[in-house]
């Protein structure tokens, strides 16, 4: 019983119960959306979304935020695109993504700890560069004719299950595990709880920053990848705002924005219901304008609910820290009138 006790008081928890309550919601309203087609639809259309939401994670642990992602999904999928269309092989057009999310995440990674340029401000600014670069590098054109043996690669199965959504799944459990079991991967929670502490018990601070904008770069790549598996086509403005809503995917999973808390396991059902969002609001024939509405206030409650939490959570902290102070000198008191 103490253990149930302790599983319903993590964040996680409380997104699946948001889940099931958006999916039972919206199925009495109209029962098509919790068929086992719907919900196989909803696991593969957010998929994107949770691969990018597991980079996210890691910047935002050691409390910084990468809004380039939707930037770096777009110029990948243009250049692996384009590499794939023109006859070249699968394997370099994924070397050729994951080489522009190394690049964009080491750029993003000194500008925040060498040149000390605020997070937010510069993967802003980095987002646009790259939007240019798209745009040069396509002239401005969609890719399309892409081979369908690629496009066909989101559609496989295994035993009835989607193969992509497997090797998501498995990713997923494999970062969990190393963020949350291995030293070093508890390095990046570490950093954003107490970056003055971290750096007194040794931990390598700047390293373990701009290789936390590395792996959300390459994921935002990886993305692009599955973006254009699923998709087909390239427009010249992909991955256009979805940084938002993978914002708010992770911290609706349970990921502080002011860092040290939070998991990849928990992000991944936020970017489940992010997704799910967009599919509920169609079966509920809800116009398609409202979507970008409903995300940002869906964003703006969840930031100040985590901000409710921690101040809560600081509150409790100091309340606990002062009674140890005053037990301790009643104890001390206590002896000298012995």
């Amino acid at each position: 019983m103490p253990k149930l006790i302790g599983i319903t008081k993590h964040r996680e928890f409380r997104t699946v119960i948001f889940l099931v309550l958006i999916f039972l919601l919206v199925g009495i309203v109209n029962s098509g959306f919790i068929s086992p087609g719907n919900i196989d639809n909803a696991v593969k259309s957010s998929l994107l979304y949770i691969v990018l939401a597991v980079g996210m994670t890691f910047v935002l642990l050691t409390g910084n935020i990468d809004i380039s992602v939707g930037g770096v999904l777009g110029l990948s999928a243009a250049v692996s695109g384009t590499i794939l269309r023109d006859g070249g092989s699968v394997l370099i057009a994924v070397i050729a993504a994951i080489g522009i999310g190394v690049l964009i995440g080491v750029i993003n990674g000194l500008g925040v700890t060498k040149l000390k340029i605020s997070a937010f401000i510069m993967t802003l600014g980095m987002n646009e560069i790259i939007r240019v670069i798209q745009v040069i590098y396509t002239d401005g054109q969609w890719v399309e004719n892409l081979p369908t043996h690629f496009k066909q690669l989101s559609q496989m199965k295994i035993f009835g299950v989607n193969t992509l959504a497997i090797f998501v799944i498995i990713a997923v459990v494999l970062v969990h595990l190393y963020l949350s079991k291995s030293q070093k991967g508890r390095y990046f929670a570490a950093i954003g709880d107490n970056e003055d502490g971290a750096v007194l018990v040794g931990i390598s601070v700047n390293k373990v920053k701009i290789l936390s904008f590395v792996i959300s770069s390459v994921c935002a790549s990886l993305a692009g990848l599955v973006f254009v598996s699923q998709i087909g086509f390239i427009s010249t403005t992909a991955g256009a705002g979805i940084e938002m809503t993978v914002i708010a995917a992770a911290v609706l999973g349970g990921v502080s924005l002011s860092g040290g808390v939070g998991s990849v396991i928990g992000a991944a059902i936020g970017a489940i219901i992010m997704s799910s969002i967009n599919s509920a609001l169609v079966f509920l024939k809800v116009p398609a304008f409202w979507n970008n509405a409903i995300s940002g206030s869906l964003l703006i409650i969840i930031v100040v609910t985590d901000v409710l939490i921690a101040r809560r959570a600081n509150n409790k902290a100091k309340k606990e820290r002062l009674n140890a102070r005053v037990l301790s000198v009643h104890g001390e008191g206590v002896k000298l009138e012995c």
